[in-house]
């Protein structure tokens, strides 16, 4: 079925992001090479027109290098301006206690480089490709986002994942059905310390499964020298099919325990820990 046919206003949205984004002279993107932001970066180019949008990029250690890289590829084939700008979050002593709050500190390191940028290059607004549904998960970082007035407006006119999926395919863009990513620090337990060496070794991991053939969306939770693999539950059977490969592969990056969750991937399972204490303390 048509998801025009489920949801009529779904054109409507689109018309009405088109007229905000119009109202603008110029405008940076924050993006990050994921779903949305190439979405959002495709619609304000194709309103404003390539000469007027930036799109800056993190150059983090809390990505993967392929993600980087995808994103270069991504701005160049919509003929957008790419900046790649570096965060160091690893020198950033607040981010690496890993606090609840932490995706506040890396947000505002990067709305802040953003906010220079614009002031120095005279554009008007900054915007991120934050969705409807981020609204409904612990997201420290929203609260940088408006200390540093960056807008949302794929979130402020009510987009869905599944809408901005099937209108990203509809227009062509390569990476529509691309699975959800976060960054690496997700991967750990609040309160556990992040460091280069752990980053890198969740990176490695998830990179064996993807080889291995887990394409959709998966994660290597790390609590200290346990691996917790979180995978869809129609996948479970080829990770056990695979155990003894990826038993291996684990041990010779230092993991001592390897787990399967049984619940499967869940987006954020780490803020599960949270109390509503925690997540209202930023």
């Amino acid at each position: 079925m048509n998801i025009f046919d489920t949801n009529e206003g779904l054109m409507q949205k689109e018309n009405k992001l088109e007229k905000e984004l119009g109202i603008y002279d110029n405008s940076i993107v924050a993006f990050s090479g994921g779903i949305d932001s190439t979405f959002l970066l495709y619609k304000t180019i194709k309103v404003l027109g390539k000469e007027n949008v930036l799109a800056v990029t993190a150059a983090s250690e809390l990505m993967p290098q392929q993600d980087l890289e995808e994103s270069q590829k991504l701005a160049a084939k919509l003929e957008a301006r790419h900046k790649i700008v570096e965060t160091n979050e690893l020198e950033n002593h607040n981010f690496i206690q890993n606090p609840p709050e932490r995706c506040y500190y890396c947000k505002n390191t990067f709305y802040g480089q953003l906010v220079k940028i614009a002031g120095e290059e005279n554009f008007r607004v900054i915007m991120d490709g934050s969705n409807w549904e981020d609204k409904i998960d612990y997201r420290p970082g929203a609260k940088a986002a408006q200390e540093h007035g960056v807008i949302s407006p794929l979130q402020k006119h009510g987009f869905t994942k599944k809408e901005i999926r099937f209108l990203s395919r509809k227009y062509g863009l390569p990476n529509w059905n691309k699975p959800s990513e976060a960054c690496l620090a997700s991967r750990f337990p609040y309160g556990e310390k992040i460091a280069r060496d752990k980053l890198n070794r969740v990176e490695q991991a998830e990179k064996a499964l993807k080889q291995m053939g887990f394409t959709g969306n998966m994660r290597v939770r790390s609590h200290g020298d346990m691996a917790r693999l979180e995978v869809f539950p129609e996948n479970m059977q080829l990770l056990l099919q695979q155990r003894e490969d990826i038993v291996k592969e684990f041990h010779k990056l230092g993991f001592v325990y390897i787990t399967l969750d049984l619940e499967g991937f869940t987006s954020g399972s780490m803020n599960r820990a949270l109390n509503n204490n925690s997540r209202n303390g930023v």
